[in-house]
């Protein structure tokens, strides 16, 4: 499943924690074409049906199907730049594609 960073949590409660908000809104993740890997981030009020809820420490994402498929085994983090712009990052999780907990080779 989906991990954040404290920066992504930050980040994600900053953005949807703004004043006049509602209770619960977070970031939604979609992905329109499994077969393409582009990915679309937007806030939203709630989760629609069939979305996966990935919550912590009050930062909330909301998957749907595709994404939540391409993003399983992933780290989220995010940044804000000098302009207040918000970059979200991927990376994979330690160990994720490794089989049969084989240890990597060097």
């Amino acid at each position: 499943m989906l991990t954040l960073t404290e920066n992504a949590t930050l980040v994600i409660k900053s953005i949807t924690g703004v004043e006049g908000a509602p209770e619960g809104a977070g970031v939604r993740i979609s992905q329109e074409n499994p077969a393409d890997p582009a990915l679309a981030v937007t806030t939203t009020e709630a989760p629609r049906p069939g979305d996966q809820v990935v919550e912590e420490a009050g930062a909330r994402v909301f998957l749907e199907q595709n994404a939540a498929n391409a993003l399983d085994d992933k780290i989220l983090d995010a940044a804000v730049d000098d302009k207040g712009g918000v970059e979200f990052l991927l990376v994979p999780q330690p160990g994720a594609g490794q089989q049969n907990g084989a240890a990597p080779t060097s």
